[in-house]
């Protein structure tokens, strides 16, 4: 065989061995510029070679083979998708390592197709694309593609197979969403790749989600673990059983700058949320803006309540309604430190009929007050009307008894808050619990409270916190427990609005005299 034919042999053997395909690829033994770190036992004895990855990127890089080789890939049947993540503190090397997946995978697979993106533009363009091309340059099998940089022209691709064997760089925003649909590889290998995956929008992540279907699939997410919230945070939580997660702690890795950690760390405190997330690794308990702490909203998360902690307080009803197409609306009651949901229904612009719905529920429950958030709730309020109900309408936007809060929203979801630190207990719903520590807080010169609007959060790539919007319009306003008369109210599906003044629906109602007992 030629030199060629030998190489692409070697490939071929590199195709279930990523680590083998580093020590291989790369120069180590006669690049000082890439001999930063010395490799660690056992892998300096199984490779033979003195410089090369930290133990971290050894021990990901041969748990990674171990994985593939476990899908035993037949080239024909799709296989599970790899999903791999690293959360971790700053300086330990994560761009060299999305490099060398990128060459590792190109190398071995033929027609391959893979989509690496980063938090931001300049990340992207100037350190994880620029980290790809240099590795690339380098690597053995460097002749066979060519490679391109530049804002909208970073591109990876075989030379001989340009359109269907490539890797190209996206930019994160969500309104690029489509560019990561429609990415398929049945007989080889789709891969993405997320550089400072805290950063990416949640909808890139679902968009990518669908080209992990055929083939030998894999994706894989690093970052500083910045947010408490989001899918990546979620691989390290409610996802964990779908993904191969690491938290790399920088003061464990050879090539970070020791004498800087330890005084970070001395003078930010080796608990602090700035030390969790730039050295352990780690999420912290609160972003710099999130409101809702990830603590206090797993502490309520299905939290058990005694009967003699809520039931002695007023029931509040609360609707709040769909604010888009792929929202939901959501009724839910509150009863002291109790809350339950009771309905999440997908959008519907059916006023008469979620007025039902509100008007069955409420008296089945016996609420004391209704409360339905009036951006898109004023037609079910004047449904109820038009039932003899006394529901309250709740905007939003109105002004808050709170001075220090910005609007009723702010006043209320700071109720919301106070009431978890309280004890406050709400159903083991993820998404509740997602929503609840979602929404940012708003700078202001004032110093007032504001949250982030719906829109700005959906610009992040989060959902419409629904679910927690219904629970905190039960603070709205202070509400007695009402006097209930000894008869019952027949349902709201059987309430006709038209036949009411003659109480032909409930002849109890017309013999009632709530002062008969005065004549006795």
């Amino acid at each position: 065989m030629n030199a060629e034919e030998v190489l692409c042999a070697d490939m071929g053997r590199f195709f279930a061995d990523p680590l083998g395909f580093v020590i291989y690829a790369y120069p180590w033994d006669t690049d000082p510029s890439i001999q930063l770190v010395r490799l660690p036992a056992p892998y300096n004895l199984l490779y033979n070679c003195e410089f090369g990855p930290d133990k971290w990127a050894c021990d990901f890089l041969a748990d990674l083979g171990e994985k593939v080789r476990a899908r035993r890939f037949d080239g024909v049947h799709a296989v599970e998708p790899i999903r791999e993540s690293v959360a971790s503190g700053h300086g330990i090397g994560k761009g060299a390592l999305t490099a060398w997946l990128v060459g590792w995978i190109m190398s071995t697979r033929p027609y391959a197709k893979g989509t690496v993106t980063a938090n931001t533009a300049p990340q992207l363009e100037t350190k994880t694309w620029a980290q790809i091309v240099s590795w690339t340059k380098r690597c053995v099998t460097s002749h066979w593609f060519e490679i391109t940089t530049g804002r909208g022209s970073m591109r990876m691709s075989h030379k001989q197979h340009p359109s269907d064997w490539y890797c190209s760089a996206q930019t994160c925003r969500e309104e690029n969403s489509e560019a990561f649909a429609g990415q398929h590889a049945a007989n080889s290998s789709s891969f993405y790749i997320f550089d400072e995956a805290s950063a990416v929008p949640d909808k890139i992540h679902e968009v990518s989600e669908g080209g992990l279907t055929d083939g030998q699939p894999m994706l894989f997410a690093f970052g500083n673990p910045t947010r408490p919230t989001g899918w990546f945070a979620d691989a390290f939580g409610r996802m964990r059983h779908r993904w191969g997660t690491r938290q790399i702690d920088s003061r464990t890795v050879q090539i970070t700058n020791k004498a800087e950690i330890d005084r970070m760390i001395a003078d930010y405190g080796i608990d602090s949320d700035r030390v969790k997330v730039r050295v352990r690794g780690m999420f912290p308990s609160l972003s710099a803006r999130q409101f809702i702490s990830t603590e206090d909203a797993d502490a309520g998360l299905g939290r058990v309540l005694r009967p003699e902690q809520y039931n002695f307080a007023e029931k509040i009803l609360t609707c709040d309604p769909a604010w888009e197409g792929d929202d939901e609306l959501v009724i839910g009651l509150r009863q002291g430190l109790a809350y339950s949901t009771l309905r999440t229904i997908a959008k519907n612009d059916n006023d008469l009929e979620i007025a039902r719905i509100l008007a069955q529920l409420e008296d089945e429950h016996e609420a004391d007050a209704v409360f339905v958030d009036g951006g898109f709730g004023t037609g079910i309020i004047s449904a109820g009307r038009s039932m003899g109900r006394d529901w309250i309408i709740v905007w939003f936007g109105a002004k808050s008894s709170d001075p220090g809060c910005l609007n009723k929203r702010m006043e209320m979801w700071k109720a919301s808050r106070d009431w978890l630190k309280a004890g406050g207990a709400y159903p083991n719903d993820p998404v509740m619990q997602r929503q609840a520590t979602g929404p940012e807080l708003v700078p202001r010169l004032d110093g007032k409270l504001q949250l982030e609007s719906k829109a700005d959060m959906k610009a992040r790539g989060l959902e419409s916190p629904g679910r927690w919007d219904a629970l905190a319009l039960s603070f709205a306003y202070p509400v007695q427990k009402k006097l209930r008369f000894p008869f019952n109210r027949q349902p709201a599906r059987d309430y006709n609005p038209l036949e009411a003044a003659d109480n032909s629906l409930n002849p109890k109602a017309r013999d009632y005299d709530p002062f008969a007992h005065m004549n006795r």
